[in-house]
């Protein structure tokens, strides 16, 4: 490890560092536009400049100088400092300074780095240059002029997200960023550019004009658009959601985040239940807690009442339905809503054991019926980072575009009981070999042959389990570990033919196979499950409780309380506990705290928040079909609707409208 002087202080820094890191371990700020820990090294702002000895009696940049022994960095110098003022000044000659109805007002690093290393004035007095907006899509808005030429925005799309849409045109003074012949960025992860962008450039379309930082409250949560467990930022105001932000957890999500976990929110707004509704006559009419309890009571269950868990559920959520069925004699419980059946009973074998970090260092993979830029748009960025150092990549299942190499090997799930000689000597060759069995995989009933194929080419050895499973519910995982799940699925729930059915924010079910139980939807949204419902009591999304989520992963994390529900709504455990006491049962908990208490106790490795659950070794076999047969559905059609929040957001209809459909943005004189 080198040793370098930085101001004076000696400090020893990692081989490879760079002289601006070497500063950040001394502790000294570096000013910066274009450098950023994730992306490569473009050295295009001159805003890092210091003086190094030995080297050119100049100033240099910090971001592309590797730090060597023996080197004397200088970081507060007259002429390190005189350097800034000229870099600052130069960056500002075309700058608009509309900072008063700037959107990034607040939060702009142009803005902060002025002041701290700028002149104070300018000296520049001629004609600023404009630049036209560009047309970047619904989530992006464009204001050019404001464009420093960082290009960050340029290299995240090449180098994370791997579609190559946005890139530099022209040369000099006529430079600008766009997205090449003006359509809109169509990926995923689209907006992260809006995070990266250090000026107003790229703002948020949605949010544009909405409320300045410091008027916003700012509680951590959760992610649950899908099981990634991605770490959010809530920004509300009131007792609204304005926006959502990612938080940095190099373990999940890095610090990026999808583009439906950042804009499904302003669908927390609409089409909410906030009164109770009960069917009378074939229509929905208003009614209290007490009328809705009374009629839940007046069916007098007793053993015969089942619970279904929707895939947005908190795990505290899943534990007072258990408990409360429990307390009245039943075991029919269910998160699978769509009616999917594979074996359970070991945990190991529906987890995805190598972890999100993990399967970046996997040098073979092959995916089973999975869109995983759809399922997993962040899982989709590991995987890009293990092609990128030579990882072979196979996929079974209907065709997508992944953003690396990859071999598409059909869409019939036999190819999984003799997979082709290349793929097997791949797979055998590997030093860390690894599967993807995603939502269409387990549909097709290929568990068991993946659980196989991960045994038969050393997918599980010492330090190393390449069985992953993806899901794509945030509250599967969670469900599982509570053993809300059946041995036959929700089609053993439909046979027991319950009196009543608490469907807990499940939208996704068949409810034609309940016609004679009385339906009680337990949600948030008008969605597929209240039109079907027979009672409605209105629930609290996931930004209006706290709750413990599990991602797909294993990995136990915690979502804060960031509003309150709309009108009636509660939170969902204290309807349950309402509904038990309705039902004359006891349930064992009579507060959060008590109820969150007993979970733990049921379930220890939920207490653990932060750590991946420990489910042991995976199964030699599973029960299902070591030879399936049949072609692999695609699970999702459509990224930007995929839950009842995102259905009910403008923001998503407008992406799925536009971006998928390719309908064109209607203009005001049409």
């Amino acid at each position: 490890m080198p040793k370098v002087t930085v101001d004076g202080q000696e400090i020893e820094v990692p081989a490879g560092a760079t002289v601006l890191q070497a500063c950040e371990l001394a502790g000294k700020e570096i000013p910066r536009f274009c450098y950023h820990e994730r992306l490569s090294i473009a050295g295009n702002c001159r805003m890092c400049l210091v003086e190094v000895k030995p080297g050119p009696p100049k100033p240099q940049a910090s971001c592309a100088l590797p730090a060597t022994e023996g080197q004397e960095i200088r970081t507060d110098s007259e002429m390190v400092k005189t350097a800034r003022e000229g870099v600052m000044e130069f960056l500002l000659i075309n700058h608009p300074l509309d900072c008063p109805i700037c959107d990034q007002g607040g939060e702009c690093d142009l803005q902060d780095q002025s002041v701290a290393y700028g002149r104070g004035a300018s000296r520049y007095h001629e004609n600023k240059r404009a630049v036209t907006e560009k047309t970047m899509g619904p989530l992006i808005k464009t204001i050019m002029t404001r464009c420093i030429h960082c290009t960050r925005c340029v290299r995240f799309s090449e180098e994370i997200a791997g579609v190559d849409e946005i890139g530099a045109l022209y040369r000099g003074e006529d430079m600008q960023i766009t997205t090449y012949l003006e359509q809109a960025a169509k990926h995923e992860l689209s907006a992260n550019v809006i995070d990266l962008c250090p000026v107003g450039a790229l703002t948020s379309r949605p949010y544009a004009y909405e409320a300045r930082p410091w008027e916003l409250k700012k509680t951590m949560g959760i992610d649950v658009s899908d099981a990634v467990g991605s770490n959010i930022r809530i920004d509300s105001r009131g007792r609204e959601v304005l926006r959502v932000l990612p938080r940095i957890n190099d373990d999940v999500n890095e610090e990026w985040i999808s583009d439906k976990a950042r804009y499904q929110v302003d669908g927390l707004t609409r089409r909410r239940l906030d009164k109770v509704w009960i069917r009378k006559r074939g229509k929905l009419v208003e009614a209290s807690w007490d009328e809705a309890f009374k009629a839940i009571a007046k069916a007098k269950p007793g053993k015969s009442i089942a619970a279904v868990a929707g895939d947005m559920l908190d795990c505290e959520t899943m534990f007072a339905a258990k408990a409360l069925l429990k307390a009245s004699g039943s075991s029919l419980i269910e998160s699978r809503q769509t009616g999917m059946d594979y074996d359970v009973s070991n945990l190991a074998a529906v987890n995805f054991n190598s972890g999100f970090a993990g399967i970046e260092e996997a040098d073979a993979i092959l995916i089973v019926g999975s869109n995983v830029r759809w399922e997993a748009p962040l899982v989709n960025v590991r995987l890009r980072k293990a092609a990128k150092r030579g990882a072979k990549v196979f996929i079974v299942g209907p065709a997508w575009e992944p953003t690396y190499p990859a071999t598409f090997l059909g869409d019939d799930v036999s190819v999984l009981s003799k997979l082709p000689k290349d793929v097997s000597a791949a797979l055998k060759a590997a030093k860390k070999p690894a599967i993807i069995l995603g939502g269409g995989g387990f549909a097709a009933g290929a568990h068991a042959a993946s659980v196989k194929i991960a045994h038969d080419f050393g997918m599980v050895k010492d330090g190393w389990n390449g069985f992953n499973a993806l899901h794509m519910a945030a509250a599967r995982m969670g469900a599982l570990m509570l053993g809300f799940a059946q041995v036959g699925g929700i089609a053993d729930i439909a046979k027991a033919k319950p009196k009543v059915l608490l469907a807990l924010g499940a939208d996704e079910v068949d409810f034609t196979k309940f016609a004679d139980s009385l339906k009680v939807y337990i949600g948030h949204h008008g969605d597929k499950g209240a039109h079907a419902a027979d009672i409605i009591l209105p629930a609290a999304a996931y930004t209006e409780k706290p709750g413990t989520y599990v991602n797909t992963e294993g990995r136990v994390q915690r979502g804060d309380k960031a509003v309150f529900a709309p009108g009636d709504a509660r939170e969902d455990w204290t309807i349950l506990r309402a509904l038990a006491d309705a039902l004359g049962v006891d349930v064992g908990f009579d507060s959060f705290h008590e109820l969150r208490a007993a979970m733990f106790a049921d379930a220890p490795a939920l207490a653990d928040e932060g750590s991946i659950a420990d489910y042991g070794a995976l199964a030699t076999s599973v029960k299902g079909n070591a030879a399936p047969k049949g072609t692999i559905p695609a699970p999702i059609k459509d990224f930007y609707l995929t839950n009842p929040i995102a259905r009910a957001s403008a923001v998503m209809q407008q992406c799925s409208n536009e971006l998928l459909l390719g309908e064109a943005m209607a203009e005001a004189a049409e």
